[in-house]
């Protein structure tokens, strides 16, 4: 049994190896569109054979850099096994037939047991690295890594959950709204978004403070905001992180006034950006805080109870770095501004053109490899401080070739 477990653990070994060696392909917004348009299943399991099986490599090659201290926590080898159970999972259909309608029924039953079990790897994670902390402590430096392998992680766990729920949507037994191409609105109604992200987020704010603040919104002048392609739960995921920062900021600042100050949404339209601005006046953050606010762990708000189910991410201190994570995937960009003893603007910048909303994917090599040992992590496009991409640790060139067709994919060097 010792003997099939070992050969079974170098083979998936040698497996991830070879696939880490091959480019991750990014998607336009515009070619996840016109290809759920079309909606070809076989294409579509086609391309996901080839490039799941990749995406998750280049994370999983990714783990073996991380410190010891963090390998050996239990959260942290539950995430991996979720990893290499998956990585099992989609290369059990590399020599499938996908002419065979059974073969791609077993395909999406098998997708939608990968979305299952991934389903809690934020909280499970930011679990590994709290019992690493409570464990052996951690300076400057491990947090450094640290902040540098989730930023990479949580941007790969959002890719390969776009391209699994846009397939499930499209050819699975889900309801879909009328609209949209499986997770895609062609037509995206963003003042629906923070309508709805803000409904969400006062229910919570007055579940626990039993008050809430108001929200005006404005659309500037000029701005037509037809025609916008996106999807609307990734901005609906920011703008309910960002009214939640908001509102217990409002509340607390201004607990002994009988009338708290309204919210306000600008939302502008230009050629190149879609921008939603958020403004409070909930006190501010010093300027010396607010790069923290964008570190894993950081936070205001008391540590939450683990226990391996789903949870609200506040007090793990996610919220705005997974947010900013949802923004940047699509080229997009977050970005906070704040005055300390007055409040805060929070700036959600968005692709107008979907052909230029092009995923961006981390990839593995020997310039990311670099990046653990160095005494000092330097700036690159998962830096906290500037989304200054480095071609030798991202892609996010889209493909030329409609997803489906045969082709094969640039190797890493």
């Amino acid at each position: 049994m010792m003997i099939k477990l070992r050969k079974f653990r170098c083979l998936l070994h040698h497996a991830r190896h070879l696939h880490s060696k091959y480019v991750p392909v990014p998607l336009s917004m515009q070619q996840y569109l016109e290809f759920g348009q079309k909606k070809c299943e076989k294409k579509s399991f086609q391309f996901l054979n080839d490039e799941i099986p990749i995406r998750l490599a280049h994370i999983m090659r990714e783990f073996e850099d991380l410190p010891k201290e963090l390998l050996t926590m239990k959260s942290v080898k539950l995430v991996r096994s979720w990893y290499d159970l998956s990585f099992k999972e989609v290369q059990s259909f590399a020599e499938k037939d996908p002419d065979d309608t059974k073969v791609l029924a077993e395909f999406s039953v098998a997708i939608q047991n990968i979305l299952n079990r991934h389903s809690y790897v934020v909280e499970t994670m930011a679990q590994g690295v709290i019992e690493m902390e409570d464990t052996y402590g951690m300076d400057d430096k491990i947090s450094e890594r640290i902040q540098y392998f989730l930023d990479r992680f949580y941007m790969n766990r959002i890719s390969i959950r776009m391209l699994l729920t846009q397939h499930a949507a499209l050819f699975g037994n889900i309801t879909n709204h009328p609209r949209r191409i499986g997770h895609i609105d062609p037509n995206c109604d963003v003042i629906e978004c923070v309508s709805n992200a803000f409904k969400a987020a006062r229910q919570i704010c007055e579940h626990y403070h039993m008050q809430a603040p108001e929200l005006d919104v404005i659309t500037a002048d000029g701005s037509k905001l037809s025609n916008f392609v996106y999807v609307p739960g990734h901005i609906e995921h920011i703008l309910f992180e960002v009214f939640k920062n908001a509102m217990r900021a409002v509340v607390e600042y201004h607990r002994d006034k009988l009338e708290l100050p309204k919210l306000q949404i600008i939302v502008a339209k230009g050629k190149q950006d879609l921008t939603i601005k958020l403004s409070d006046q909930g006190g501010g953050v010093p300027y010396q805080d607010q790069d923290k606010l964008f570190q894993y762990m950081y936070s205001t708000a008391p540590r939450p109870q683990y226990t391996g189910q789903e949870s609200p991410l506040a007090g793990y201190g996610y919220g705005l770095p997974l947010s900013r994570l949802y923004a940047r995937y699509f080229q997009g960009d977050l970005v906070v501004s704040s005055m300390e003893g007055y409040g805060t603007d929070v700036y959600l910048y968005l692709k107008v053109n979907s052909s230029e909303a092009n995923e961006c994917l981390p990839i593995y090599n020997t310039t990311t490899s670099r990046m653990y040992e160095a005494e000092k992590v330097v700036s690159d496009w998962s830096s906290s401080t500037n989304w200054n991409q480095s071609i030798r640790t991202y892609s996010t060139t889209a493909r030329k070739q409609p997803i489906g067709a045969e082709n094969r994919i640039q190797e890493v060097q």
